[in-house]
């Protein structure tokens, strides 16, 4: 072998070794930074509603109606306004609320125009105003570690802003010509507002700083690694805003926007070393769309039945003598003197009314022969009438007494529930067996009376009215009758 091929061969043999020590014993010289997804990341908004944002065309002073223009802004419509919605009005600079006051949206007229409360003071509103009506929301953000965050490493986010100096942090919802010029607005928030929970490492993090955004950088928030690494598969939750401060949801983009089409926006989650290296990254999107009105309009309801109760039906704690129907309690031929003569209808009730109800019972007067005025409220079988039951002693039509005596004639009624606990009184009250009272008598000017109640809505609430009939073998013979009418009213 010549020297010539000797040096030729002593190179190569160099390089060769050379290359091997490169790549195979000298590691520390070959390294490369590679970034990786974080794992499961996602950001969940407590409010995804948009923000509300529209012209003014017209505004009187001391008016309660306001109707917006209906091109050219964020909202073009009161579709998305809502009853209860909060809105400020605000000038075209966006710098304030007018008299640093908000009203409240009453009903919406149409598609343009609305009412609210209170009414506006002495300044009129013109067609260079806003109403703003601002949706805000804590953002959470979850996500697992690919790689591990060294001790001296952070985690830095990034929130959309919207392109314009000045506007990314005044307090009002953000519009721009398109979502990746628009963004949500800071709202004051700082990193008292922000906290962060680590599973899988000890938490030492500290929410070092929140900046926000201008015409050429979205928001970022920076939460510093202090002490210890945070391995990979550690769990991250980090909260933006609290109760005091969130960030303001975006108005609809100018153009290009649907309404119920959802805005999608990019928040940007990375980790990074003490360099600034990123080590594992993602962009999570979310999606911020009007609110759906959800109404209906429910019809006041009452309803009241009166139904019959058939012979030997156990009510009010007696066993009925007479099937009655809705309209008839018809005793029959009245046989047994001194003898009590039961009957019973039920009374069923249902309302809505946010207020309840009440049904009162009266009669037109006392039973007499042929239907014969019977005068006074103690007209008796000397004028051939049948008089209201005094009971034991002296019930009348707004006081109860037991009536247990046979020897004590007339017409009267007691109360049990069935369904509900709506009985102004009871059978059975203060240990008595048939507590009764007298039915009140229009003829004689009494006062109706309350037989069933509720403060608050019902639905079928029952009671059984139980007559009782007791007549005298001096009573003079023929057809006595009266009529008694139930009356409900209900309360809205």
């Amino acid at each position: 072998m010549n020297k010539k091929i000797k040096k030729i061969f002593s190179f190569f043999f160099i390089f060769i070794l050379f290359l091997y020590n490169f790549l195979f014993k000298l590691p520390s010289l070959n390294y490369k930074l590679e970034s990786a997804n974080l794992i499961n990341a996602s950001v969940t908004l407590s409010n995804s509603r948009l923000s509300y944002r529209a012209g003014v065309a017209t505004g009187a002073a001391n008016s309660s109606t306001i109707t917006i223009d209906s091109s050219g802004n964020a909202d073009n419509n009161t579709n998305h306004l809502f009853p209860n919605d909060v809105v400020c009005f605000a000038g075209g600079n966006l710098d304030g609320c007018y008299q640093q006051k908000t009203y409240t949206v009453a009903n919406i007229i149409d598609s343009t125009n609305f009412n609210f409360s209170p009414s506006l003071g002495g300044t009129a509103l013109g067609a260079n105003d806003y109403v703003i009506a601002s949706q805000s929301a804590i953002h959470t953000i979850n996500f697992t570690l690919t790689n591990e965050v060294p001790a001296n490493g952070d985690i830095l986010i990034t929130i959309p802003a919207v392109d314009l100096t000045g506007k990314t942090n005044d307090g009002f919802p953000d519009t721009a010509s398109s979502i990746t010029t628009n963004g949500f607005d800071l709202n004051g928030l700082t990193t008292t507002n922000i906290s962060i929970s680590s599973s899988g490492c000890p938490n030492n993090w500290t929410v070092a700083a929140v900046n926000a955004g201008n015409a050429s950088n979205d928001h970022t928030i920076r939460i510093d690694r202090s002490i210890n690494n945070c391995p990979a598969s550690s769990t991250i939750t980090i909260t933006v805003g609290d109760n005091n401060k969130k960030l303001i949801n975006p108005a609809p983009v100018l153009t290009g926007h649907t309404q119920g089409v959802a805005d999608i926006y990019t928040i940007n989650i990375k980790t990074r070393d003490g360099s600034d290296n990123t080590l594992d990254e993602s962009n999570v999107k979310i999606a911020v769309n009007e609110g759906v009105l959800v109404s209906a309009n429910i019809q006041e309801t009452l309803s009241m039945t009166i139904a019959g109760v058939p012979a030997s039906t156990n009510a009010c704690g007696q066993t009925t003598d007479v099937t009655t129907t809705a309209t008839a309690i018809p005793w029959g031929i009245i046989a047994n003197f001194g003898s009590f003569q039961e009957a019973a209808q039920t009374v069923t009730v249902s309302t809505n009314a946010s207020s309840g109800y009440n049904v009162k019972i009266e009669e037109n007067d006392q039973m007499g022969k042929d239907g014969k005025v019977c005068t006074g409220p103690s007209a008796g079988e000397s004028i051939q009438c049948i008089q209201d039951t005094t009971c034991n002693s002296s019930c009348s039509e707004s006081t109860s007494d037991d009536w247990t005596n046979t020897s004590k004639y007339g017409l009267g009624y007691s109360l049990a529930n069935i369904s509900g606990t709506n009985a102004s009184f009871l059978y059975n009250e203060s240990s008595r067996t048939f507590s009764s009272k007298q039915l009140p008598d229009q003829e004689a000017s009494e006062t109706k009376q309350i037989i069933m109640s509720s403060t608050t809505p019902v639905a079928s609430s029952q009671i059984y009215v139980c007559y009782r009939l007791n007549i005298s073998a001096t009573q003079p013979a023929g057809y006595y009758f009266n009529i008694v009418k139930y009356t409900a009213s209900a309360s809205f």
